[in-house]
């Protein structure tokens, strides 16, 4: 596994650029000086976040990465808002990392994971904006001689009220950023938004739509090289042997390049030159005792650690759950499982990269800038104002794109070619065999009645793998893993939303080798199935309606009911289906956002599944853009879906066997329900909710459970394909 780099003392540290794990940061937002700072095409920055050109063009300054969530058009809207600016003329623009090292960390935190992009940066975004704002009326006050406090902006215009007169943001901008920014602002209360909250079209679709837009792997520089590279097929192997002779002669072949210990490298005038090389050459790899892992031995191991006597750190615990359980009139047990799951972007990893002596520069498409940042100053052994990296649009990323595996390969191959481009791509085989999955899990699930069927008591055993275990085991909390209980602790941004007298939630920890990370929506996934599909199963067996019952245990937590009532509300709950069609509920919480969802399905032959209708209701407590969200929405059920009908990556001989989307599907148009979506921001102070994760995990159960609506038979482990269940 790669962890975060640990530099050395020409480097700088980055205290949390974690791999995708988005914690939030307390920071200290530098808003610019006296001396003015200057884009690269000459217009003056008015702070960090704002430069404006002299035909009032806007320019954003985004820190956080754009792989589709639509972050990028978030942020421009926060701080757009503030800066009361004409939203017809602003345009965006990615900051380097080194560039904000450079200047003490002046856009903050990079990452961009966790569905943290706007709800971990909308304070000190919009405090950039509403700084430049000041600062603007400043200088235009300046040049009247009149008082600033009888000036006001709106629309890229400042209006000097008792007079009349009125000048643009482009005609002033230069003054301005010559000023001292104001020590503080005061940022608009949500009732006076009127950016925030609307749903205003992306500003990267144009590009999209037409070609223009650049990804990592569109990358082209003078003179550059192409490489293909191989890892050792079982994780943790090294490489034993290869015989570059037997390609020496073979079109287009540059160089062989040893990488690390576990891999290989052909470097070549094309990529496809490079790959077909690599494969042509002999190479022997020493596959250690990991190639004796299976499967079946994986679900075995986590099996055991499914007996209440196995050690298990606890997550969640209230009364005495062993102890009621023991005396409980009726007892309901439920064994479920998840597999490990890849995160299949359409763009296979890959980096450019240029080293020299004296400067080390990586283009890609990463989901955490200082991390990749961070790796291109360690592998280069150069110190950090020689280094930089520049981000690229991504083509999807999910969680894997905040590793920076890929990116320390790039630079140590581009090391041995000093002077020369290298781009670095992986082939689709190399990047569904060699990713960072969505962790293997079981779980028991052990509940208690009492005489009148009340549910007294729920024990919840998870036993499986902890992603910071493998990527930032400093952010173990004495040695417990705190991502593993999402959707399950007792509050906080995933918090459970049922109040049950005696309650056990507990982990029992166990890695094996195959290397998990953070895959869209995390552990939510797993845990909402446990959870949502048990509760489903608990109402069965007291013969109570689902919906009912779950309203009796979350009358303590208003959000939590309020998302489901309205999913409920929306599907027709209570109310005949349509003949033939069955209907399923569940409800979540993640990432700061109360979800829940609601699905419509029909069954043929009993294993064939049409989907008809399915409904996500979201209250991320605040909404930048509504119908940013509704497509988030939208694109989290693609997401989930697939992931129950088709995800799953299975080991053999220490290996993940699916090697491409023939084996690792997808689903397609046809296959997708009539989706609707539900935002309902309550508002308030506190924090905000993300929308990017949360809405996936509740897609499976609410199908799962309609499922059970239809046939009676209870689905406990995914994907449905091997179930020999499919879409209709």
């Amino acid at each position: 596994m790669n962890h975060m780099p640990r530099l050395n003392r020409r480097a700088f540290v980055i205290g949390s650029a974690a791999l995708g794990s988005g914690l939030a940061l307390g920071l200290d937002i530098p808003f610019g000086g006296p001396a003015v700072v200057r884009a690269a095409d000459g217009s003056p920055e008015v702070n960090a976040w704002v430069v404006i050109r002299p035909d009032d063009t806007v320019v954003i300054r985004i820190a956080r990465s754009e792989m589709g969530q639509g972050s990028l058009t978030g942020l421009a809207q926060l701080v757009a808002e503030e800066l009361e600016c004409d939203w017809s003329k602003v345009t965006t623009d990615y900051p380097t990392p080194g560039q904000s090292v450079a200047r003490k960390r002046a856009w903050g935190d990079f990452s961009t994971g966790g569905s943290r992009g706007i709800r971990a940066s909308q304070d000190y975004v919009r405090k950039g904006g509403a700084t430049a704002r000041v600062m603007l009326i400043e200088a235009a006050a300046n040049e009247w001689k009149v008082p600033a406090s009888e000036c006001t902006a709106a629309n890229s215009t400042i209006t000097h009220t008792p007079s009349g007169k009125t000048t643009t943001y482009g005609k002033v901008a230069e003054a301005a950023a010559k000023l001292t920014p104001p020590a503080d602002v005061k940022l608009k209360d949500p009732k006076d938004w009127k950016l925030i909250g609307k749903p205003v079209k992306r500003l990267d679709t144009a590009d999209k739509t037409t070609g223009k837009m650049m990804y990592g792997i569109d990358v082209k520089l003078p003179g550059m090289l192409n490489a293909a590279i191989k890892q050792c097929p079982v994780f943790g192997g090294k490489l034993k042997s290869y015989d570059e002779a037997k390609i020496a002669g073979m079109k287009g072949v540059k160089k062989v390049v040893k990488v690390g210990d576990s891999a290989i490298a052909v470097v070549a005038d094309t990529w496809w030159h490079a790959k077909t090389a690599l494969d042509a050459m002999p190479i022997v790899w020493d596959e250690g005792e990991n190639a004796k892992v299976s499967n079946e031995t994986i679900a075995k191991w986590l099996a055991e650690g499914l007996d209440p006597s196995q050690p298990a750190f606890v997550g969640n615990e209230n009364g005495d759950a062993k102890a009621a359980l023991a005396s409980a009139a009726k007892k309901v047990e439920a064994v479920y499982s998840y597999p490990y799951q890849n995160h299949a972007t359409m763009e296979p990893l890959n980096a450019t990269a240029l080293y020299t002596a004296d400067k080390c520069e990586v283009w890609c498409g990463t989901q955490n800038g200082e991390a990749a940042f961070a790796a291109t100053v360690e592998v280069s052994g150069l110190p950090s104002e020689k280094c930089d990296v520049y981000k690229h649009m991504l083509g999807g990323g999910f969680g894997r794109k905040g590793n920076t595996d890929y990116v320390r390969q790039a630079v140590a191959i581009a090391k041995q070619m000093p002077g020369t481009p290298i781009k670095l791509l992986w082939s689709r085989e190399e990047d569904m065999q060699h990713g960072a999955y969505h962790p293997v899990t079981q779980c028991k699930m052990t509940a208690g009645f009492d005489a009148d069927n009340n549910l007294t008591a729920l024990h919840m055993r998870i036993s499986g793998q902890s992603i910071l275990a493998s990527l930032r085991p400093e952010a173990m909390v004495n040695g417990k893993d705190p991502v593993t209980f999402q959707g399950l602790n007792p509050n906080g941004e995933t918090a459970f939303g049922y109040t049950i007298p005696n309650l056990l939630i507990d982990h029992s920890m166990r890695n094996p080798h195959v290397p998990p990370g953070f895959w869209r929506g995390v552990n939510v996934n797993h845990n909402a199935i446990y959870v949502e599909c048990f509760m489903d199963e608990l109402a069965h067996a007291v013969n109570q309606d689902p919906l009912e019952f779950r309203r009796k245990l979350m009358s303590k937590n208003p959000k939590h009911l309020a998302v489901l009532n309205a999913v409920a509300e929306k599907i027709g709950w209570g109310k005949p289906a349509p003949q033939g069609v069955y209907r399923g509920i569940a409800h979540f919480m993640g990432f700061g956002s109360y979800v829940a969802g609601a699905a419509e399905i029909s069954v043929t032959d009993g294993n064939k599944i049409k989907v008809h209708r399915i409904i996500g209701a979201t209250d991320p407590i605040h909404a930048v853009n509504p119908a940013q969200i509704d497509r988030q929405v939208a694109g989290s059920f693609v997401y989930g879906l697939s992931g129950l009908f088709y995800g799953g990556c299975t080991v053999k001989d220490g290996r993940i066997e699916e090697a491409n989307f023939d084996t690792y599907n997808s689903m397609r148009i046809a296959e997708m329900p009539r989706v609707e979506s539900i935002i309902m921001p309550s508002g308030g102070g506190g924090a905000w909710g993300g929308v990017g994760e949360p809405t996936i995990c509740v897609a499976a159960p609410a199908v799962l459970n309609a499922y059970f609506a239809a046939t009676g038979k209870r689905i406990r482990s995914v994907p449905l394909r091997d179930q020999n269940i499919t879409f209709a």
